[in-house]
């Protein structure tokens, strides 16, 4: 597949707060991106200087071959954007608020397309109802739909299962894979990992104003040793003395409320018996333990603890 956007050494900053310090990383056409990150870490603005609606203070980008900052309008011809809330006007029904999309972007017959794209949305039955009836998933399908007027060869969804219950993030993961097999490409930033692994063929983890790591779900699975070993405990005391115990590992994941932690090992027979002999000679009783593979949840969680820890 070819590169149908490119960053390079990408910046920006509010003032002293530097949100990003120079991102790199590509994008193939038809396939799914996801930019993962933490609340604040630069998804947004990343996005926002992409579809040209703020500027970078260094860098280079391009989507479709056209340059961000000096080809904007053509940029904006090939690009759609979805913000993390539905931008739908409320005191329209569907069918109105995807005809004046239509009517905007000088499309050819948008009374058909509005048509055409209800019933491919599954809103048609609300199609005259005012969207400020709509339930959430309503709005955001509706939102999207509006999106894809015009034709665009990529789509920009910001967060977009945000606010949305679990039955209405399923149906929105539906949609995302069925624009991207019809050769849609997709540009997705969450925080949600589950949303990630369901839906991306391609991932970069956005920390702290840099790209930490960039692969498929099965390369940065790699990034971790094979060994994870998932540790639980019958007690409050008997977790927090094995937490003091383990601090020389890498914790990935730890649940106070089950008294569990997962940490980092090598996978080796030898060290996953020291470390519960340890437990029996220190009088740390134990309720399980089993060795698991690395999620992508254990990658993100230690990659940000790797980058808070200075990359120890």
């Amino acid at each position: 597949m070819s590169t149908i956007i490119s960053v390079s050494n990408l910046k920006k900053s509010y003032k002293d707060n530097e949100v990003l310090k120079g991102i790199s990383f590509d994008v193939k056409q038809g396939g799914i991106f996801a930019l993962l990150g933490s609340n604040g870490a630069g998804k947004t603005t990343t996005i926002n200087i992409l579809a040209t609606l703020q500027k970078a203070d260094g860098g280079e980008a391009s989507i479709c071959g056209y340059d961000c900052f000096s080809q904007q309008r053509d940029v904006k011809k090939s690009i759609s954007l979805t913000g993390q809330y539905a931008t739908v006007d409320g005191s329209l029904t569907g069918r109105e608020n995807l005809k004046l999309i239509g009517r905007l972007k000088h499309i050819k017959n948008p009374q058909e397309k509005a048509r055409e794209l209800l019933e491919k949305f599954n809103l048609t039955d609300a199609a005259d109802k005012p969207a400020s009836t709509y339930s959430g998933g309503m709005r955001r399908r509706l939102d999207i739909a509006m999106s894809l007027i015009g034709d665009p060869k990529i789509i920009f969804l910001d967060e977009p299962t945000t606010g949305l219950d679990p039955q209405s993030r399923i149906a929105m993961w539906e949609l995302v894979k069925e624009m991207s097999s019809q050769g849609i490409t997709i540009f997705l930033t969450t925080q949600y990992l589950e949303e990630v692994e369901h839906l991306a063929d391609d991932i970069a983890i956005l920390h702290e104003g840099k790209i930490v790591a960039h692969g498929t779900s099965d390369e940065l699975k790699e990034m971790l040793p094979q060994g994870m070993l998932k540790i639980t405990f019958p007690c409050l005391d008997s977790f927090l003395k094995a937490k003091s115990q383990l601090d020389r590992y890498s914790i990935a994941n730890e649940d106070e409320k089950e008294y569990s932690i997962s940490i980092l090992t090598s996978g080796k027979v030898d060290e996953i018996t020291n470390i519960l002999l340890g437990f029996k000679s220190n009088n740390i009783e134990l309720k399980n333990f089993e060795q698991l593979k690395p999620t992508l949840e254990d990658v993100f969680l230690t990659i940000i603890g790797y980058e808070k820890d200075g990359g120890k």
